[in-house]
């Protein structure tokens, strides 16, 4: 990459402000940039870095106050964040390069490849496996019978998809993780040994989903476990059997859901975000870091807490914990007000001993 600033606001319709013909090597974070890289400033608290990056241009807001500096040049966006991402995605792309078929790959004769189709080394595809056109699978990687895999998917090292598992057009599926695992369904008899429940479903991954890197999904027992249309779970997520996930909703890393619960569509879950199984959570519902959601949320909005509850009333009652050391002291000295007020009022004469 070896632009001007002038090439790169055209692309973005940025105003420059600085040196149009400035050259642009690469991208940084602002507190990391040198000369020649390309930056940009989206959140208020990293704007004290405009006075010591050592970057060559930097994405602003229109309205972003800026140092008088000669040696920074700034384009000035509606969005940095968006103007950066642009840039990248036109210039930057990652790139994962596998070609044809390595000799070390394993494809059963009743398989069924589409063209284009990239195996890397020691790759297993078992009986009746379906992949279709421009999907690439990278080394180590099993897909166990009966599995579908749609076009343009991209599958990184060491995944494990399961038996009788679908999987959509440009999904992307990152190391280690495994689809279509069994789902933890056991009971126990009258001596409290538990036997297993038979998981006999499977896991349908809709088009546009991402799965983070080390990612358990579980196959349903019967019937599907359902990841919907451009869904993103991060890494280190558990999604327990029988679980069906709106289209566009995003969970973050460490996060539990438990078997059968229902998660909306564009919801957001932060990280270590656990549910208890059988519950539904409405459409646009966002649920804060390390809440325990115990029950169905119905509405649409902010949840936070252990049980999680609508984050005003979430923030007030914690608000309230905080001040529980000197909500004591104040009852304390109340207490001993009304215990003087008492004894004033009893050791008062009455009307019959004036």
């Amino acid at each position: 990459m070896k632009l001007t600033v002038k090439k790169i606001a055209g692309i973005v319709d940025g105003k420059i402000i600085g040196n149009k013909y400035a050259e642009i090597s690469n991208v940084a974070r602002i507190d990391e940039a040198v000369k020649g890289d390309l930056t940009f400033l989206y959140l208020q608290n990293y704007a004290k870095y405009l006075t010591s990056t050592n970057a060559t241009a930097v994405f602003v807001k229109h309205d972003q106050k800026k140092p008088n500096r000669d040696d920074l040049t700034y384009i000035e966006v509606d969005s940095p964040e968006t103007a950066f991402l642009v840039i990248i995605n036109t210039f930057l792309k990652p790139q994962f390069i596998l070609n044809g078929i390595d000799s070390t790959a394993s494809v059963d004769s009743s398989a069924r490849l589409g063209t284009n189709v990239s195996l890397g080394k020691n790759v297993i595809i078992s009986a009746n496996c379906i992949i279709e056109n421009n999907t690439t699978i990278f080394h180590n990687t099993v897909l166990m019978e009966n599995v579908k895999v749609g076009s343009n998917t991209l599958i990184f090292p060491n995944v494990t998809i399961r038996e009788n598992c679908v999987i959509g057009n440009r999904v992307i599926i990152h190391a280690g993780s495994v689809i279509g695992s069994d789902g933890f369904g056991y009971s126990p008899d009258k001596n409290g040994v538990y036997h297993k429940i038979p998981q006999i479903g499977n896991v349908i991954l809709e088009d546009d989903v991402e799965i983070g890197s080390n990612v358990s999904i579980d196959r349903a027992a019967v019937g599907s476990t359902v990841i919907g249309k451009g869904v993103k779970l991060d890494n280190l997520v558990q999604i327990a059997h029988n679980v069906k996930i709106g289209d566009n909703t995003v969970i973050s890393a460490q996060s539990g859901i438990s078997g059968s619960t229902k998660i909306g569509k564009n919801c957001i879950l932060a990280g270590q975000v656990g549910t208890v199984g059988h519950i539904e959570l409405a459409d646009g519902v966002i649920v804060g870091a390390q809440s325990g959601v115990s029950k169905s949320l119905k509405k649409p909005g902010k949840y936070f807490g252990y049980p999680a509850k609508e984050m005003g009333t979430t923030l007030r009652l914690e608000s309230h914990i905080r001040n529980l050391p000197s909500y004591s002291e104040r009852i304390k000295k109340l207490e001993i007000q009304i215990k003087e007020l008492k004894n004033i009022i009893n050791n008062q004469p009455t009307e019959d001993t004036k």
